[in-house]
């Protein structure tokens, strides 16, 4: 028998534990193993597998539908209430950021000035407006309907002057004066 020795009240008690190693129970035994290895790796490789197939099938069937539905968009024409893209946009004047901000020109054509510098309308415009300068006034057909700037300065300076109407007879005898009742608003015609 093995002696431990231990003073538990401290009166100097020991006590004594038996040697139970040469007691065995036959119906009692111990497992070698607690986990079958192989089964488990065998389980989560078909899990992995079975995994992978699904994730492809899936994938598949979603190109199909896509595919599918591209299909189905490109065939159909827009139903009657469908906005097109102009008609989508907020009424006018637009934020200089905001989708479809632009200038129209006076040719008719469409510059897009959509996230842009803030200075980039001004630019635009300020181009088209020395070229109508530069080239002259042009109507709707893109006919000359004017002269340019220069030319037109060259015609007052060699003494052609500015064309106006002359005053009738009766322009040149009547005078308005305003009245002190009008405040200048109305006047009263005098003859001289």
């Amino acid at each position: 028998m093995a002696k431990l020795g231990h003073k538990g009240n401290g009166h100097g008690h020991v006590t004594e534990t038996p040697d139970v190693s040469h007691v065995r129970n036959v119906d009692v035994t111990h497992e070698l193993s607690d986990v079958n290895v192989p089964g488990i790796l065998k389980f989560v490789g078909a899990l992995v597998l079975m995994t992978v197939v699904v994730y492809v099938l899936m994938y598949l069937l979603f190109g199909f539908f896509n595919a599918q539905e591209a299909r189905k968009e490109s065939e159909a024409p827009p139903g009657p209430m469908a906005m097109t893209e102009q008609e989508s946009l907020p009424p006018e004047p637009r934020l200089q950021a905001a989708k479809g901000f632009g200038v129209k020109l006076e040719n008719g054509e469409w510059v897009t000035l959509e996230k842009r510098e803030p200075q980039a309308e001004y630019r635009v415009v300020k181009k088209q407006w020395d070229l109508v300068l530069k080239e002259g006034p042009k109507d709707q057909s893109g006919n000359s309907a004017g002269l340019p700037i220069e030319q037109a300065m060259q015609k007052v300076l060699e003494g052609q002057g500015l064309p106006s109407r002359p005053p009738t007879p009766q322009e040149m005898t009547d005078f308005y004066t305003p009245t002190a009742a009008s405040s200048g608003r109305v006047s009263e015609k005098v003859k001289e």
